[in-house]
Formats: C-alpha cells, sequence, structure tokens
C-alpha cells in the first residue's frame, strides 16, 4: 500500500476499533477519545511495522513470547503443511493426533527433574488453572482433602481467569471483580529494592521465603496445598528474587509437603539463558506452567508439566481426568510448536542468550545506572526491569503510580522502541534474535527517552 492507502486505512481501522473491538488491560473509552490503537501491520525480526510506516524495536517481544522473532517461514509452513494433513482434531475420544504425543515427549525431554507428563491447553491462564484443579484432585486421591489452600505473591500475574487472577496478586485486577476466590492467600514477594529496607540482598531472600513459611504454619500445613510462583515476576515489573529465595523456598516446601508450581510463562524456552527458569534458580517444581515462548507466539498453545510424584498418583488412582478443554492438544499449534523448539535448538538460541546476547544487554542496561530516575536495574538473561524514581537517595516513587514510567514508555514508543511500563517499572524481553546493533539502538532510545521525562517532571 502506498502512504496514502495506509493513511486512509489507518483511520477507518481507527474508527472500526472504537466502535467494536474491547481491548485487553486497556482503558478504552480513553482510547478512543485519544484517536485510536497504533495498528501494527507488519514485523520482521525484532522490529514492528505499523500501518503509518513507523518501524519500532519491538522490547517486549509481543508480549514476552516471540522468541525467534517474527517473520519465521518455517512456522507459517508448519501450520501449513499440518493444516492440510489434520487441521484440528481433539484428544478426548479416546484418540490422539502425532503431533501432540512429538510435542509431550520433546518438552518431556527438555524439562528439568522428572516433569514428564504434559497436558495441553491454549493460555497460561488456563495452563495455571488447571494446574490449581490438578492440586486439588491430588490432594483428594492421597486422602488429604484438607490441603487446599494455595500461597501466591503479591503483586504475582498468573492470569486472568477468576480463578487465575486470584492466584496473581494484582490489587487492581482483584478489585475489578471481588478477587481473589477463597482457598488463595497472598505473601511479600521478594523485590529488595522497595521491600528490603537496609537489609543485604541474600538476607531480604530469606526474609521474603520465611514469609511463606509463617503462612503455612499460620494456616497449618495440613490445610495448605501448594505454593505458586514465577521464576522472575514478570508482568509484575520484572522482579528477579535475591539468589538465596528460590532454594528456600524448596525447603520449606519439601519440609511441609506442599506441592511447588513454578510459572515459566514467561521465562521459559530460553528466556534466562536456560530452557526454563526453574534450571536458571534451581527451583524444584511438580508442576511447570509453559506458553508464550512454546510457540514463540505464532498460534495459542501453553503446557503443564507435571511430576513423577504427582503424576503417579494421577495414574494409578486418579480415573477419569474430568478436564480438558477443545484446543487441548490442538494438532496445527503443537506442529508450530515443534517447529519452533527445532529452531530454537538449531540457532543455538538458549547459550546465545546465556553467553553472547544476555551478557551484553544486562551489561547496556547497567550503563543507565547513573540516570536520576534509574533507582534500581535488575535482570537475567533477556529480561529485565528498570525501577523509575522521583529521588533515588530515598528510593521515593513519584505518586500516582507509573506516572513518570508511563511517560517514558510513551516517549519511548514515539522514538521507535517497544518498552513497557509496568507500575512505577520500565520492563523489557527482546526476542531472543535480537542483535547487538538493535541493543544499542534500544538503550540510545531509553537514555533520550529518561532525559526527555526527566526535563519534563523537572527532575534533571
Amino acid at each position: 500500500m502506498d502512504n496514502l492507502s495506509l493513511s486512509n486505512s489507518t483511520a477507518a481501522w481507527r474508527q472500526s476499533d472504537g466502535e467494536h473491538h474491547l481491548h485487553a488491560f486497556t482503558d478504552n473509552e480513553a482510547l478512543r477519545r485519544n484517536g485510536g490503537p497504533r495498528v501494527i501491520v507488519k514485523a520482521e525480526g525484532s522490529v514492528l511495522e505499523d500501518s503509518e510506516g513507523n518501524r519500532i524495536i519491538d522490547a517486549m517481544s509481543g508480549l514476552w513470547c516471540v522468541n525467534v522473532g517474527y517473520g519465521r517461514e518455517e512456522l507459517a509452513k508448519a501450520a501449513y503443511s499440518q493444516m492440510c494433513e489434520l487441521a484440528y482434531y481433539n484428544t478426548f475420544f479416546k484418540t490422539s493426533t502425532p503431533p501432540p504425543i512429538e510435542l509431550a515427549e520433546k518438552i518431556s525431554s527438555l524439562t528439568p527433574g522428572d516433569l514428564n507428563k504434559i497436558f495441553f491447553g491454549c493460555s497460561g491462564s488456563d495452563a495455571n488453572d488447571t494446574i490449581l484443579r490438578l492440586v486439588k484432585r491430588y490432594w483428594n486421591l492421597m486422602g488429604k482433602p484438607s490441603k487446599k489452600t494455595v500461597i501466591c505473591r503479591t503483586n504475582a500475574y498468573h492470569g486472568s481467569t477468576t480463578a487465575t487472577a486470584s492466584l496473581g496478586g494484582m490489587g487492581y485486577m482483584h478489585e475489578m471483580d471481588d478477587l481473589p476466590i477463597a482457598g488463595i492467600e497472598h505473601v511479600i514477594q521478594p523485590y529488595w529494592y522497595t521491600q528490603g529496607g537496609t537489609m543485604s540482598e541474600d538476607d531480604f531472600g530469606l526474609v521474603a521465603a520465611k514469609a511463606v513459611e509463617d503462612r503455612i504454619l499460620k494456616i497449618g500445613a495440613e490445610n495448605v496445598g501448594a505454593f505458586f510462583g514465577e521464576p522472575v515476576q514478570g508482568s509484575g515489573g520484572a522482579i528477579v528474587p535475591p539468589r538465596t529465595y528460590w532454594p528456600e523456598i524448596n525447603r520449606i516446601c519439601r519440609k511441609y509437603d506442599i506441592l511447588l508450581v513454578a510459572d515459566e510463562v514467561i521465562c521459559g524456552f530460553g528466556r534466562t539463558g536456560e530452557w526454563f527458569g526453574s534450571t536458571t534458580f534451581g527451583i524444584e517444581p511438580d508442576f511447570m506452567t509453559m506458553a508464550k515462548g512454546i510457540t514463540s507466539g505464532y498460534l495459542p498453545l501453553s503446557a503443564v508439566a507435571v511430576s513423577g510424584r504427582v503424576a503417579d498418583v494421577l495414574y494409578s488412582q486418579g480415573g477419569d481426568l474430568s478436564h480438558g478443554y477443545t484446543y487441548s492438544g490442538h494438532p496445527t499449534a503443537c506442529a508450530v510448536a515443534l517447529a519452533n523448539i527445532a529452531i530454537i535448538e538449531r540457532e543455538g538460541l538458549v547459550q546465545r542468550v546465556r553467553d553472547d546476547i544476555g551478557p551484553y544487554f544486562q551489561a547496556r542496561l547497567r550503563e543507565l545506572s547513573d540516570h536520576v530516575l534509574v533507582g534500581n536495574i535488575r535482570g537475567v538473561g533477556l529480561i529485565a526491569g528498570l525501577a523509575i524514581v522521583e529521588d533515588k537517595g530515598t528510593r521515593k516513587f513519584m505518586a500516582p503510580t507509573g506516572r513518570l514510567s508511563g511517560r517514558c514508555h510513551e516517549i519511548c514508543v514515539e522514538n521507535g522502541a517497544m518498552i513497557r511500563a509496568s507500575g512505577d517499572s520500565m520492563v523489557m524481553a527482546p526476542p531472543l534474535v535480537v542483535t547487538h546493533g538493535e541493543v544499542d539502538k534500544l538503550m540510545d532510545i531509553y537514555r533520550a527517552a529518561l532525559d526527555q521525562t526527566a526535563r519534563e517532571f523537572k527532575l534533571a
């Protein structure tokens, strides 16, 4: 399309969007009033292009998901070939199809420990919903029906269904529709910068883990079924826990016979420099949640990996598993996932994040630590968060929450970098194929945006 037709299309799309499209996590009236959305029409590698021809480095991999980058013809061909052969069939009627069989085996070869049984769904939300049901089923079969309470963290994100929004610890989500539901409790997140005070990070990691143990003791271990946690809290601001945190969580869960759930929706498939964040942080999960990077976002797919401890009971004592979705084990989505994993392996993207682009990205980020607005930088591999503050000396954030980070986000996008604001943090998670040059450009745009934000708020 030429520029004129692009412009006309953009106006028409924006008008139609305002009249008919209800956006997720958006003030839809404000979006309509302010002219409508930026319309993304194409992408290649790590770069988006909108309907007006603007090119934007996607420092968020879509929504943490486009691990192998955009424009992978191999994934389109995998979908096409599978659709031509068998576009869809279910896994309900004592049947299966080759792609989910092969994908379950492949995932089992990549997951740590004995996470060797795989259940498929469509999203991280339904995967965590599945785990919540399986936790309750397991303890019923074990003759311990009181072990049903689940412990999670404040500021965590585990999905948007009624159950998984309850698992998450985001107050603004709870306020919308009277959540959380009963049987879910929240403890402090392992965010040293805002909650560690004068403690060292290692000491605070133990304190944050002890909050889990204290809650177990308060409720009674006989009443607690599971602990849910993201290796790195993604949507909460890319919160990387102190190194002491996860080993202590492992110990606590073993001591009190609590099932440990690692929500790997964001961290999985290479983002932390290992196949899974559980390996990076030494987590020993009974369940693992996967989505996003499993297909690099090319088709919706999720997976739940179940440990031998749980699966053996479900198999030997469980009878019918009265749970599932129309699209569980969707053959086309699973075929794309297999092709996606093949790309990650063939191109050595996990090793690239661990040994090359991850360290480079983290080093360049830390050059921003001298900026007046940057209070804290944390990250691992190709995920990072920066606390944007009003006063570095006192760790003071500007009210209302997100005022500085929100403006900085707007400036970044206007200048060609899709960097997300999450609360008072700016977060990034670029595709695993992002180049050194693109990282350099991101940092130039980021610093300029921080400078402009500081000037606008008279903090420079």
